[in-house]
């Protein structure tokens, strides 16, 4: 069915993006699906109330995964979340359990959908779709550095008095602790970013991109610690990449897809430059880097390549004997 989005999992971060998604235009139908089926009849009550003051799309709770039937694109946001102190990867045992236990009853209903996951550790996650269920890669979207990009962009934006959309500047690798802001690719106006700053009169000398960088790199930990939860900055970027697919945009976006080879580090899974569409994700952009960003992204590939190997060997044999 044209339009018509699953949500596997409703808590803080399916909800936002269930509720962001009701006003996306091109989205017909978003059913939203938890073990805790009280929690999502109650979830897609509230948004379709919210829905009700002018979207058109339908928003219903699933008892069942036959429910995805005709799903355009299935998000995955069910698994632990991140808690203070922790990093990404410190949730791989146990999400990793959870995401294929997810993927083998969504595959059963909707083989040919395109899975977006936004479950952490989320570069590791496309990499069990394709290895162990069979997807093609680009069915089989991380998040991954989109929404580090934005939070990239909105930063360099405060800072210049610029919009976010006259950025380009693109996160790349993890998300997470090893990510590469690509300083030496981001342009406005059609010339270097650094060039554009100081034409400005807001330079951006090492020590402020230094610090900018480590800024990004921790914005979710900064938020979890105020808040206890980062769910509508993800939200954002699920509805915007969920967008992009049910409407065939072909528009780019930094999102993560399985590697077999990236910078000599094989059996990888980072965020680079792709084109979204209907058909999923393309094949993987890798854009000029300098000396030190062509390093850090090989480093944050080697970081992902044990994380995938660490997870898949996870997995209980079940799921490993279910598609391979």
């Amino acid at each position: 069915m044209q339009g018509k989005v699953g949500i596997i999992g409703a808590g803080l971060v399916g909800a936002a993006a269930g509720y962001l998604l009701a006003n996306v235009p091109g989205v017909s139908e978003i059913v939203l699906l938890d073990m805790d089926q009280t929690r999502a009849r109650s979830e897609a009550a509230d948004i379709a109330h919210a829905a009700a003051f002018g979207s058109p799309a339908l928003i219903r709770a699933a008892g069942d995964y036959a429910d995805l039937a005709g799903a355009q694109v299935v998000v995955v946001t069910a698994g632990t979340s991140l808690k203070p102190g922790q990093t990404r990867l410190d949730l791989l045992a146990a999400n990793v359990g959870v995401v294929a236990s997810v993927l083998e009853r969504v595959l059963a209903v909707v083989p040919d959908t395109v899975l977006l996951f936004a479950t952490n550790p989320v570069d590791v996650m496309p990499a069990v779709a394709v290895r162990h269920f069979g997807l093609p890669r680009g069915r089989a979207i991380g998040t991954g550095c989109a929404l580090d990009s934005a939070r990239f962009r909105d930063r360099l934006a405060r800072h210049l008095g610029v919009s976010p959309s006259s950025i380009h500047a693109n996160v790349l690798g993890e998300h997470g602790d090893s990510e590469v802001l690509h300083w030496s690719g981001a342009q406005i106006a059609g010339m270097p970013l650094v060039d554009f700053a100081a034409k400005l009169g807001h330079p951006l000398p090492l020590e402020l991109r230094e610090a900018m960088t480590k800024e990004v790199r921790t914005s979710a930990y900064r938020i979890k610690e105020g808040k206890g939860v980062s769910n509508f900055g993800i939200g954002g970027c699920i509805a915007r990449l969920t967008r992009a697919i049910v409407n065939d945009e072909h528009v780019v976006f930094s999102v993560s897809t399985f590697m077999e080879e990236l910078l000599g580090v094989e059996e990888t899974c980072v965020s680079l430059p792709h084109v979204l569409s209907a058909q999923g994700a393309s094949e993987p952009f890798l854009p000029p880097l300098d000396r030190a960003e062509e390093a850090a992204l090989r480093h944050s590939a080697g970081v992902l390549r044990e994380a995938i190997r660490a997870g898949l060997g996870a997995l209980p044999p079940k799921a490993l004997d279910s598609r391979a």
